[in-house]
């Protein structure tokens, strides 16, 4: 039966589903992988780089009539395949039959890059900080600026799918667009690839916006050693380009000299022993003293006897 002039007859989101399902597990058979977007809620988008895509889609008045539907698409899990390359976007998306999708986005103009790159430079330290979106706002409202920033306009996007609605903008393709931002939630690196630029070139950026001299500084402006030290109040070593080494000074040994005591007075002197009378006990004198007086006595005798 032909629908051409009449409208389809509705079928249920469970039914879509099922007959996704279906054909999917028939393409997985013959090999091919498939990636769904799988969704939790009705927030599409939770971080920068994902919420930053669907708000990029949704400043252009171009696409706003058929976002809601692609909305509703996308959350009842309608995108059963979505597969991101370099310049390049395919889906599957299940309505009242499974419809191919393919979505081309130009690459990011050299020139315009390299701007980006420019204005980034020495902000962006980090590749997870800059995946993750925790740097500052200004690097980010930069990134994501419209016109000039890394997002594609419409001018630079190309929708086509298999379904037989005419407008280019259908709730078809507008549901994998979200699901590129759901995607990113993932893989933040899929946009760099998305968009064919490399994003290691933001963090090479960093530190390159001082130009470096090449041309060593002028005599005049290096200090000299001896100025330094009046400076500082430092002793300063020789330096390693002089040919006669420093060498300390080793103390002289005092040599003895005869008629000079002086080192003999430095020198400590040994204790003295004391003589043996001195270190006889006291009681022991004491027994020899009458011995001495006999002697005495007994010379005297034959004195008084002559």
């Amino acid at each position: 039966m032909s629908y051409y002039f009449a409208w389809r007859p509705y079928v249920s989101v469970a039914e879509r589903r099922r007959q996704a399902e279906r054909k999917l597990a028939k393409l997985k058979k013959k090999g091919q992988s498939v990636s769904p977007v799988r969704i939790e809620g009705r927030t599409i988008a939770k971080s920068f780089w994902g919420q930053a895509w669907c708000s990029n889609l949704e400043r252009y008045s171009d696409y706003e009539n058929r976002l809601p539907r692609g909305r509703s698409y996308v959350r009842n899990g309608s995108v059963v395949d979505l597969q991101i390359g370099k310049g390049e976007v395919t889906a599957m998306v299940a309505g009242s039959n499974l419809y191919n999708i393919k979505i081309a986005i130009a690459p990011v103009k050299g020139a315009r890059w390299k701007g980006i790159c420019r204005d980034c430079a020495g902000t962006i330290d980090s590749l997870v900080e800059l995946l993750q979106g925790r740097l500052a706002k200004a690097v980010m409202d930069r990134v994501s600026r419209q016109g000039d920033g890394l997002f594609p306009a419409p001018g630079e996007i190309k929708l086509s799918c298999s379904c037989p609605d005419w407008a280019d903008m259908c709730k078809h393709v507008a549901a994998a667009l979200y699901g590129v931002g759901a995607r990113l939630d993932e893989k933040p690196e899929l946009l760099f690839v998305l968009r064919g630029v490399d994003e290691n070139e933001l963090i090479a950026g960093a530190g390159q916006e001082v130009p470096l001299s090449k041309s060593p500084p002028g005599a005049a402006k290096v200090l000299d050693d001896r100025d330094v030290a009046a400076l500082f109040g430092l002793e300063m070593a020789e330096t390693a380009g002089s040919h006669i080494r420093a060498v300390p000074e080793q103390p002289k040994r005092s040599k003895a000299v005869k008629g000079n005591n002086t080192s003999a007075e430095k020198m400590p002197r040994p204790k003295q022993r004391k003589s043996s009378r001195m270190s006889r006990s006291k009681p022991e004198a004491q027994r020899l003293s009458p011995l001495r007086g006999r002697k005495r006595r007994a010379r005297r005798r034959p004195d008084r006897v002559a």
